[in-house]
């Protein structure tokens, strides 16, 4: 796993200034240890840092093909490396390392912008090829690996594995794009290809860029994409053996390693199912870790422990004191972006911990977006079967106005809390499906933005991304096209970016078998009827796995990385919320209401509102601002406009 960045003149050939290329690749440091390596020539610059993982001794990079037709930069893993290259000897390539990146190279001299269709991984990487003069970039199926990348008014494309890369760049303009405010505040991080940067931008999952020199600017094409259409793949006896089969197999192909191995163990069904499928597969005992909460609402590590005495591991564990905010400072630097999952926090720990005893290790991400797993895919398909038999002319105004004259009443229980019901109710399905996702709901947002941003933002709403992925979904019902939009958004834009930068902090390389692009394409040909069955997800997965784990670690409710960020508020990070809200570095952008801000927090100390989400959002916006802006202008609108 490494770091990558570098610049190319698109415009022609001119020298580039190394002191740059040296700050861009030192900025990325933590995500590759072990080696550091440049490479200048006019009109290109390349700048790659090292985690040793497969080939430690001949691995190096920036990498040049054996002809010197082409160089390339590489973050990731190839996992079927070994089968591509007996098929290019097969052709006549010559190979003079063992490292997954000569035969990548390779791949490209023989199939060109094609050769991404061949590869089973996870990368994100850059190609420049001097016959043709042309600039080639790709990022993996899913999004596992980051892509940053940003045309420049010089004329030069500069690229990185984060964005703090780029930010080493002088001619990078820092100005904040006013519609990813928007998606911050409705989803909590901004969604790709947009970031927080107007001119800067992420390379979408499953696409790829060719530049020919002296073309300017181009938009990336896609090159994979994912379809849920149910199938009949057999009997569900017939189903569960070949899931078993297929996950078997793509944590197999995840155990090549030259460093140690192991495996992240939340005593959950997809990290126990991991463990699960390695232990059967590895001569030795696998080594997992897992971490614990003292509030014990919130605590699986008993059921953690329990996997992996089954299974023989080598189990570290570690208890989270609840007053862990010790990295709320740190978070901006790790993410770059404004990012308001605070279970950044425990995944940074876990990735700590792990570190200590592993350079790799397995993780369980994507089963529920895979398998229907979360909880609001449950409500929202009760809701839909409601949506279905009444016309949206009819709902929108009659359980609109219910929702408006019902109470909002978080400390009620939950079968009284009835207001996002109701809204929901009155809502089209992929708007109903933005209102249980979103971070801060539709009315939050407008109270929380200046009269200036409003007038500037106009009609654009965060659920406009939402809705493009999900009503255009390659999918034939409800259920899957709501797991299509989190396979777009939620899982690059959240999950793989928590766990890409907690896990590259510690220079720890993670690899996630249940997000295999072959496993996926199986996987989502299973009928929604067997992921979701009688308020069961992932049952069709659970199913197959009871002959490897018990009941209580299969069908028990679903817990997560909870951090008390309400109590926080209350508490130890009340003055420090106060000070971010009230700060320069807020107020001058012009995009909040301040009154509104303090009147949140007011409410929130005194137990007449819950407003831990909101004022986490403001707290990680403003840090992140003071990180990014860095001394730059960052007014956005003019506030009272």
């Amino acid at each position: 796993m490494c770091g990558i960045a570098g610049i190319f003149d698109a415009t022609q050939r001119r020298p580039l200034d190394k002191s740059v290329l040296e700050r861009m690749t030192h900025s990325l440091s933590h995500r590759g240890p072990d080696e550091f390596g440049l490479h200048m020539e006019d009109g290109l610059a390349l700048g790659h840092r090292r985690l040793s993982v497969i080939d430690i001794a001949t691995g190096q990079q920036p990498f040049e093909s054996h002809d010197g037709r082409a160089i390339m930069v590489f973050n990731g893993e190839i996992y079927n490396f070994m089968e591509i290259r007996r098929e290019l000897e097969g052709l006549g390539y010559p190979f003079r390392t063992k490292s997954d990146t000569e035969v990548l190279l390779s791949a490209w001299l023989e199939w060109g912008p094609d050769c991404v269709d061949r590869l089973r991984g996870m990368f994100a990487f850059v190609i420049y090829d001097r016959r043709d003069r042309t600039f080639f970039m790709a990022r993996d199926r899913v999004g596992i690996k980051p892509l940053y990348y940003a045309f420049l008014p010089t004329g030069e494309l500069v690229f990185g594995s984060e964005m703090k890369a780029l930010l080493q760049h002088p001619a990078l303009t820092r100005k904040l794009r006013i519609d990813a405010v928007e998606d911050y505040f409705s989803y909590g991080y901004v969604p790709d290809p947009k970031t927080i940067l107007e001119g800067v931008k992420k390379l979408p999952p499953g696409h790829k860029i060719l530049v020919h020199e002296g073309a300017g600017e181009v938009e990336p094409t896609q090159y994979w994409d994912l379809s849920f259409n149910d199938q009949k793949l057999g009997s569900a006896e017939d189903i569960g053996h070949e899931l078993i089969e297929r996950l078997r197999e793509a944590v197999n192909v995840r155990l090549v390693s030259d460093v140690p191995l192991g495996a992240f163990l939340s005593g959950g069904v997809d990290s126990s199912a991991i463990v699960a499928m390695m232990a059967g597969l590895s001569k030795g005992p696998v080594n997992t870790c897992s971490i614990g909460f003292e509030q014990k609402d919130h605590d699986e590590s008993d059921y953690a422990l329990s996997v992996a005495e089954q299974y023989g591991t080598n189990h570290f564990t570690r208890m989270i004191d609840p007053s862990d905010f010790d990295l709320v400072d740190k978070l901006a630097g790790f993410y770059d972006e404004p990012y308001a999952d605070s279970s950044a926090i425990p995944t940074y720990r876990v990735c700590e911990l792990a570190r200590e005893n592993v350079t790799v290790a397995l993780s369980g991400d994507g089963g529920d977006e895979l398998f229907a797993g979360y909880r609001r895919y449950r409500w929202h398909d009760y809701e839909e079967n409601i949506r279905s038999k009444l016309p949206l002319g009819f709902r929108r105004p009659v359980f609109g106005t219910l929702a408006s004259l019902y109470p909002k009443m978080d400390w009620a229980p939950k079968f009284l809390r009835a207001k996002s019901t109701l809204q929901s109710l009155s809502h089209s399905s992929s708007e109903a499906y933005f209102n249980s996702v979103s971070t801060l709901p539709d009315r939050q947002r407008t109270m929380l933005y200046s009269t200036g941003m409003q007038k500037q933002l106009g009609s654009y709403n965060g659920v406009e991304i939402l809705k493009s992925f999900m009503d255009n979904a390659p999918a034939d019902n409800h259920l899957s096209r709501a797991q299509y939009g989190d396979f777009k958004t939620y899982l690059p834009g959240d999950i793989l970016t928590k766990v890409d930068r907690a896990s590259m902090a510690h220079s720890l390389e993670v690899r996630a078998p249940l997000l295999d692009h072959k496993f996926i394409e199986w996987s989502t040909c299973i009928s929604s009827a067997e992921c979701l069955k009688s308020g069961e997800g992932k049952y069709v997965f659970k199913k197959a796995l009871e002959s490897y784990l018990p009941k209580d670690i299969l069908y028990r409710p679903k817990m997560g990385f909870a951090v008390p960020i309400g109590t926080w508020f209350k508490g130890p990070l009340k003055e420090r919320v106060r000070s971010a809200i009230n700060s320069e570095h807020l107020l001058d952008t012009g995009i909040f209401d301040r009154s509104y801000m303090n009147k949140l927090l007011d409410q929130h100390i005194s137990g007449v509102g819950q407003n831990g989400t909101a004022l986490w959002s403001l707290l990680m916006f403003e840090s992140s601002m003071r990180q990014i802006m860095d001394g730059a202008d960052s007014k956005l609108v003019d506030g009272n406009a």
